[in-house]
């Protein structure tokens, strides 16, 4: 990157020290002020009024890594005062801000991108190439897990207060996994869903099954979203008319989630081809995702070119398909 870019970031906990972190390894971006009035910012940063962020026309790009409810006023207060804008998953609290946030965009027309990390994955990009590709036909179904344990300590944070996050664990776990059945399989026509709060007994939901359906391609997919499952377990199964594609477990930075291990092969359905012995298991030990999502930001920027992975359009259609959810 040639030209050098000035970032604020609002929002400062761990999602925002975690932007912080990877944007300090960019070449040519300048951290330039953070805004969080509840958190310990270093001193050169810290700014204490957002507006001096919003006003500041040094500023290119803004990271909004705020509570969920805060998503969209900072979003569009970002693209109002012609700033660039990523900012975390959910986009919004409800289908409404969402329109709202969209409506922003086509009027100031600048760069807007989620946070929908997942799809940055090395053995996400490797299988939407296979599926692109066609090497193993059209896609039959897919189906998701992704599922984690909570304490009663979760309950003390404010992703458990449904007027500031939108809701329990589909829209702050189960938003990733949901976006990738969609990026995979996309436009459902068909939705089924039942949600539960049955541990916890909280106004928020701590399991949710969702059926969905493409009527055009005739791809059915399943989701399960969970937080009463008492591990950690990543699981996305596709299988297709020529082979199949599972990926198990997510490398993250506290290694919750197990081992990134990709298998495919071609179908096998006939004995004594039903075996394991021609799996390919492709194991992804660094987790780069963070980085190779940055970069697809600003190289948008610098170059004038679309946002392809995370757009306000995978945005939009991701929360109507959470509204029709819930």
């Amino acid at each position: 990157m040639k030209n050098k870019i000035n970032v604020a970031i609002i929002g400062y906990g761990k999602i925002g020290k975690l932007r912080h972190k990877v944007l300090k390894k960019i070449k040519n971006i300048n951290i330039y002020k953070i805004y969080d009035p509840y958190q310990k910012i270093p001193q050169k940063l810290s700014c204490e009024n957002y507006n001096d962020i919003f006003l500041d026309k040094k500023i290119n790009s803004i990271f909004v890594c705020t509570p969920n409810n805060l998503n969209s006023f900072y979003t569009c207060l970002g693209l109002k005062y012609k700033k660039n804008v990523f900012c975390e998953k959910p986009p919004t609290i409800n289908l409404k801000e969402m329109k709202k946030v969209i409506r922003y965009e086509k009027k100031y027309k600048k760069k807007l991108m989620y946070g929908f990390n997942h799809r940055h994955h090395k053995s996400i990009i490797l299988m939407k190439h296979k599926i692109d590709s066609e090497e193993y036909g059209k896609i039959l179904w897919a189906r998701g897990r992704y599922g984690k344990s909570v304490s009663k300590d979760f309950f003390n944070n404010w992703r458990s207060d449904k007027t500031i996050s939108g809701g329990g664990i589909l829209i702050d776990q189960g938003i990733h996994m949901l976006d990738l059945l969609n990026y995979f399989c996309g436009n459902f026509d068909v939705i089924q869903s039942m949600k539960s709060s049955s541990y916890w007994n909280k106004d928020i939901e701590d399991n949710v099954f969702i059926n969905l359906k493409n009527s055009k391609k005739n791809i059915l997919c399943s989701l399960h979203s969970t937080m009463t499952q008492w591990r950690h377990l990543f699981s996305l199964e596709i299988f297709l008319e020529k082979g199949y594609m599972t990926l198990n477990g997510l490398k993250t930075s506290t290694n919750s989630y197990g081992k990134e291990n990709l298998t495919y092969a071609l179908n096998r359905s006939n004995p004594p081809e039903a075996n394991w012995t021609k799996e390919k298991n492709l194991l992804f030990k660094v987790d780069n995702s963070w980085e190779i999502e940055v970069n697809h930001f600003f190289d948008s920027i610098l170059k004038n070119k679309n946002i392809n992975h995370g757009n306000s359009i995978d945005a939009l259609n991701l929360m109507k398909l959470i509204n029709k959810v819930y």
